[in-house]
């Protein structure tokens, strides 16, 4: 029994060690302030720091007005990888969304986050054109 336990003990340090780690550009996005219908889309690019493939099995957002999409293939050490997120812009308002990526690194699940504000497509020029004509 204590040989199974040790077994098991030695077992978990080594996927511990061997446990892949992925690191950032950026792990949050300012848009800043954008135009309503403007592109949306922006991209977290990071590196693979750990020794072994790097496979990120999801991602998702904490709404549907954030669309994430993932790497297709594992990420080899280090090598960079991509997650695109496409936000709708047709909202207008601040918006601070959260996208979630699950794969087998170290931390399993990573959250990084986008924020801005979308204009409500009526520009200062605009508005005052449209007072002086009353």
């Amino acid at each position: 029994m204590k040989s199974l336990t040790f077994i098991l003990i030695l077992f978990i340090t080594s996927l511990s060690i061997n446990a892949q780690e992925f690191k950032f550009e950026k792990e949050a996005i300012n848009y800043g302030k954008v135009e309503k219908k403007s592109n949306g889309e922006r991209v977290f690019t990071f590196t693979n720091i750990g020794n072994m493939p790097l496979i990120i099995s999801r991602v998702q957002s904490t709404c549907g007005c954030t669309i994430p999409k993932k790497p297709e293939k594992p990420i080899m050490p280090g090598e960079k990888g991509e997650i695109k997120v496409s936000y709708d812009t047709n909202k207008p308002g601040r918006f601070n969304k959260q996208i979630i990526i699950f794969s087998n690194a170290k931390q399993k699940r990573k959250i990084v986050r986008i924020k801005g504000f979308v204009n409500n497509g009526i520009s200062l020029e605009k508005k005052k054109s449209i007072l002086s004509n009353i």
